[in-house]
């Protein structure tokens, strides 16, 4: 494999009690997210545009154990349900657009009927909120800075040319001197699995940021976790090696009608300079070269990784929406 590789339990008493449900006729049955159903999860991803990073497969997966996630199915497409700590909530379904509405509607009805709660759902895009139109009386829809998707413009990340980018470019060249012949890229693969994994447990080791919900934990078991199941989970990744030991590690997703490369994971060496710049533009060159956008995903509110994504000058930041049921 190269780089043309593409892209759990709900505690809650209520939920494992209603697993298996009969609504209007239609037997719910509550799923994992489970790697052996990789393609069946993927058709149903394509039955929309992907607009935010959470409506790419590869972030279901990685992602999957921090949300607890659940699927039902039903004659509209896949919904979704979520649990963490004791709050459960939804996002938006995996249907065509025409099929938001009454997705929606029976979405809603599993919260208030089966679930006896009121609907919550996070994440939301802005079309989808348009979409569905939702009346102000019965819903508050809130809109939530915190988790704006960075999208760039690809060829800038690429050549980091003009004024823009003069700081990162002069990272960029450090890094380039200072490590001369030092250096190499590879395009990893299954093979590769133990050697990230050593990587990561040894970046993750000089972690320490207070967040109440474990994010950096989940996260990394979540890449674990993906790279466990390489030969089924489809994605793009690249290491960078320094002096034979692997200092960076990158896994991202490329959606061809997009046009849009889908940066998941960028870890690298904080003590080596220009490194995560040297990362961000080699991903691209080797993995995403025919991309037009690159979407790096949100910064969770953290105030050093907002002012990083800042910084690469963003084309757009793709709003996202928390709706609440009155």
């Amino acid at each position: 494999m190269n780089c043309n590789m593409e892209s759990d339990n709900l505690k809650d008493s209520t939920m494992a009690n209603k697993s298996n449900l009969i609504n209007n006729g239609t037997e719910k049955k509550l799923y994992k997210v489970l790697p052996g159903d990789y393609e069946k999860i993927k058709s149903y991803f394509k039955l929309r545009k992907p607009i935010t990073c959470e409506n790419v497969i590869t972030d279901c997966y990685l992602w999957k154990d921090y949300y607890d996630t659940r699927y039902y199915i039903n004659q509209y497409g896949l919904v979704w349900i979520y649990k963490i700590k004791n709050e459960i909530f939804s996002s938006v379904p995996l249907c065509r657009n025409e099929d938001l509405k009454p997705c929606f509607e029976d979405l809603r009805k599993y919260f208030n009927e089966v679930l006896g709660i009121k609907l919550k759902m996070y994440l939301v895009d802005e079309e989808a909120k348009n979409i569905l139109d939702l009346p102000e009386d019965k819903f508050i829809v809130e809109e939530e800075r915190d988790y704006f998707d960075y999208v760039y413009n690809a060829k800038e990340l690429m050549t980091l040319s003009g004024k823009k980018y003069h700081k990162k470019k002069n990272h960029l060249n450090s890094f380039l001197k200072e490590y001369a012949n030092r250096y190499r890229v590879k395009k990893a693969d299954c093979s590769d699995t133990e050697a990230i994994k050593r990587f990561l447990e040894k970046w993750h080791s000089k972690r320490d940021i207070a967040d109440e919900y474990n994010r950096d934990d989940y996260e990394l078991k979540g890449i674990e976790y993906i790279l466990d199941n390489c030969d089924m989970i489809r994605y793009y990744m690249m290491v960078v090696y320094v002096d034979d030991e692997i200092e960076a590690f990158t896994l991202g997703t490329y959606l061809k009608e997009e046009k849009t490369a889908y940066i998941h994971v960028e870890k690298a060496n904080p003590d080596i300079r220009g490194l995560y710049n040297f990362v961000n533009q080699q991903f691209l060159i080797n993995c995403f070269s025919e991309a037009e956008f690159v979407n790096r995903e949100d910064d969770m509110g953290l105030e050093g990784l907002r002012k990083a994504k800042m910084s690469y000058n963003p084309v757009e930041l793709v709003k996202k929406y928390t709706v609440t049921e009155i």
